[in-house]
């Protein structure tokens, strides 16, 4: 308005682009303080684990055959149930899955997987990039945290994804963590109680 910028579509374009990250960002915050805070309503039910993975794949089926990605899941179809509430559960998957597919080169693999390990269900989501070195371990659950410093703003997400993906999954009394190694990709492993 005060004709710095010209009143072009471009413009426009870069304005609302920029309106809608930072509506994300708000939104993102918002999420997480209420998670952080036990006051995220959880609508749980009991859900096949193979349900969450292939809804999972399902949806960034296109995404990853566009970038020449391997996406597929490994689950028994006689896992026990978890008590979830599934569009939360839904939105941990699609954060780590989306985090995969922007780190995985062109012609790599994402495998998501589910087990069963003593009284809890595993859900993995394992990828074929660059992988993180021990001290980007210790950060990559915090908030604004970004692995790779090259990456910039526009490319990504809120840098709140994961801290997101925390609280939720704390949510449900579950935890969940990275295991991971320069040059060796990464796994992020969901662990949810059994339910009783």
């Amino acid at each position: 308005s005060d004709g710095v910028l010209p009143p072009t579509p471009e413009t426009f374009d870069v304005i609302h682009d920029e309106a809608r990250r930072l509506n994300r960002l708000v939104e993102d915050l918002r999420l997480l303080s209420l998670a952080e805070a036990g006051e995220l309503p959880l609508a749980q039910r009991l859900v096949p684990p193979q349900s969450l993975l292939e809804r999972a794949v399902v949806a960034h089926a296109p995404a990853a055959q566009q970038k020449r990605i391997a996406l597929g899941f490994d689950a028994l179809s006689n896992l026990p149930d978890v008590l979830v509430d599934p569009d939360r559960m839904a939105q941990v998957l699609d954060n780590l899955v989306g985090n995969a597919l922007r780190y995985t080169p062109e012609n790599g693999r994402i495998q998501l997987k589910a087990r069963l390990v003593g009284t809890a269900v595993q859900l993995q989501v394992e990828d074929s990039g660059p992988g993180m070195d021990a001290a980007e371990l210790a950060h990559v659950f915090d908030r604004f945290y970004r692995g790779d410093k090259s990456r910039q703003r526009h490319e990504g997400g809120s840098g709140l994804g994961l801290a997101i993906a925390r609280s939720i999954v704390g949510g449900h009394n579950g935890r969940i963590w990275a295991e991971s190694a320069p040059g060796q990709g990464a796994t992020f492993i969901i662990e949810l109680p059994l339910a009783r």
